[in-house]
């Protein structure tokens, strides 16, 4: 499976956290609400994020699970503060979520505002798909002429939509719009490339990318890998390294462990099942190799699901 497609699979038992933002100036807020991925859509006049402008049309996804700023254009100094939870306060902790609240998923200091923004928040790694949001940077944005405005105004609909049925449409609606913004910015002929597999385009790396993601339990090795995508053992580990960026099987690691941890996430499935199922045998093994890359074992990650940590 596709890490693109592990995306739009992965559970989805509370979904993400959405809504649209209007806003008159000065206005500026600080999150804090340590969330693996958000993604930002200007529909209405402009804002900044870390002092990068967004102007109506461009979509920005923000990488976590560090603080960011949006503002309004002019950069005035935040006097908001969003928290995890999504808790809303002035700097000084009074409570503004009454104050700024209007409707199920609607939030302005002024209606309709100068600038209106769709946000979305996945809150985990699992929702925002572990392995997508390590290979974005911090800020991914892309330009009104390369988003995707059919279906951010879909987006839009839906979220003003008070039906109880909207939050399952707005789920949806907000994956497929962080798929099409990755692949927008993915395929920018002006971005710099960096290497990693949502930009690799060596057929050969991507075969092995390909056999990796539909069969992440099964034994490999480099040289079993080399002879099914039919090339050299060397070759392969050049051009894979080249192409992604880290070695077959340090991605390989990762692609398990992100399996891994959406399996942890449904309570039927035990340790020692989700260890086997994504290729360990030794749920010791497993555990150390889960807790260096997520930063808890998996026991302490089904408890306290852990934000997205740095790569």
């Amino acid at each position: 499976m596709d890490p693109l497609t592990h995306f739009l699979d992965g559970p989805r038992a509370t979904g993400a956290f959405a809504l649209s933002m209007h806003m008159s100036a000065p206005w500026g807020i600080c999150v804090r609400d340590n969330a693996a991925l958000t993604v930002l859509a200007v529909t209405r006049g402009q804002a900044r994020v870390d002092g990068v402008l967004l102007v109506a049309g461009d979509v920005a996804l923000i990488r976590g699970p560090e603080p960011y700023t949006v503002t309004d254009a002019s950069a005035s100094p935040p006097s908001i503060e969003i928290g995890p939870g999504q808790v809303c306060t002035t700097l000084d902790g009074r409570d503004l979520r009454d104050e700024l609240r209007h409707g199920i998923r609607r939030w302005d200091n002024a209606f309709p505002g100068e600038t209106s923004i769709l946000v979305g928040t996945y809150e985990r790694t699992t929702e925002a798909g572990g392995l997508v949001s390590r290979a974005l940077p911090r800020l991914a944005l892309v330009p009104n002429d390369r988003a995707d405005g059919s279906l951010v105004g879909l987006l839009e609909r839906e979220i003003a939509n008070d039906d109880p049925a909207a939050q399952v449409v707005v789920d949806r609606l907000l994956d497929v719009l962080v798929i099409s913004t990755i692949r927008s910015w993915v395929n920018d002929p002006d971005r710099a490339r960096e290497a990693t597999w949502l930009t690799c385009s060596d057929p050969v790396v991507a075969q092995a990318l390909e056999c990796l993601h539909a069969e992440p339990a099964a034994p490999w090795t480099v040289e079993t890998l080399a002879r099914r995508v039919n090339t050299s053992r060397a070759s392969l580990a050049a051009r894979f390294r080249t192409g992604v960026g880290e070695p077959p099987m340090s991605y390989l690691t990762r692609w398990r462990l992100t399996l891994a941890g959406d399996l942890l996430h449904s309570p039927e499935h035990t340790v020692s099942e989700v260890a086997r199922s994504v290729g360990y045998t030794n749920a010791y093994a497993f555990s150390t190799a889960f807790k260096r890359q997520v930063g808890a074992t998996p026991s302490e990650f089904r408890q306290h699901r852990p934000a997205l940590s740095s790569p």
